[in-house]
């Protein structure tokens, strides 16, 4: 899943990515709200993480314009500001929730956690399915058959997005965007290391393959 991070200070920006990523998101950031209102205006996100007091468009107007145009992202308002009357603006505004600096990083991903479990059981479902693959992204359960498969966070971000798309080849641009960020080298062979090692934990142990390489082209997953 995709999550978009307004935040203008560098090192709680940097601490909060680290930490989204290492628990298996992929994160995308802007240092500004004309940059963010750009990004989630033209990206899709599970959910977004906004500052308030942000250069150029502060935060309450970056929510206010996405609900405006019909963008029903889930938001986060991270902010400084802790009183009452705060809370309730952005609440009001159009967030669907709202933590106060300084906070701690595991009731931050709780919350995110939270919020996207609660959006998913009205728009998306909570398990997926491909063949004899299957994948719970509530309890980030994965199985080929009866057998558990164990994943590392990008493989799970990268074997979610396969499943999201299954029999659609996905070219290594494609896969780039969705299971890191827009700020990726496309140079480097990040993605063809990442579909190895995945092929080898649901492909390998079975006489039926399911990633499947179009040589110049990119992957596609198939029952």
């Amino acid at each position: 899943m995709r999550i978009l991070l307004v935040e203008d200070d560098e090192k709680i920006a940097s601490f909060i990515i680290g930490g989204l990523r290492q628990s298996g998101f992929a994160v995308d950031h802007a240092a500004n709200g004309v940059d963010g209102l750009h990004l989630a205006t033209t990206e899709p996100y599970s959910l977004a993480v906004i500052d308030v007091m942000l250069p150029g468009l502060d935060g309450l107007k970056v929510i206010e314009e996405l609900r405006r145009r019909g963008i029903n992202t889930p938001i986060i308002i991270l902010s400084a500001k802790r009183s009452v009357e705060d809370r309730v603006r952005g609440l009001e505004t159009g967030s669907d929730d709202y933590l106060s600096k300084p906070f701690s990083f595991s009731e931050l991903l709780a919350r995110v956690q939270a919020l996207i479990r609660r959006s998913s059981s009205v728009s998306e479902p909570t398990r997926l399915t491909v063949g004899e693959l299957s994948m719970n992204l509530l309890t980030r359960e994965v199985r080929r058959g009866e057998t558990a498969v164990q994943l590392q966070p990008r493989e799970f971000a990268l074997l979610e997005y396969f499943m999201r798309n299954p029999g659609k080849v996905l070219s290594k641009t494609m896969i780039m965007e969705h299971v890191w960020d827009y700020h990726f080298d496309p140079q480097t062979n990040l993605v063809d290391v990442l579909v190895c090692r995945l092929r080898n934990k649901i492909d390998r142990d079975w006489e039926k393959k399911m990633l499947h390489t179009l040589r110049g082209v990119g992957y596609v997953l198939k029952e």
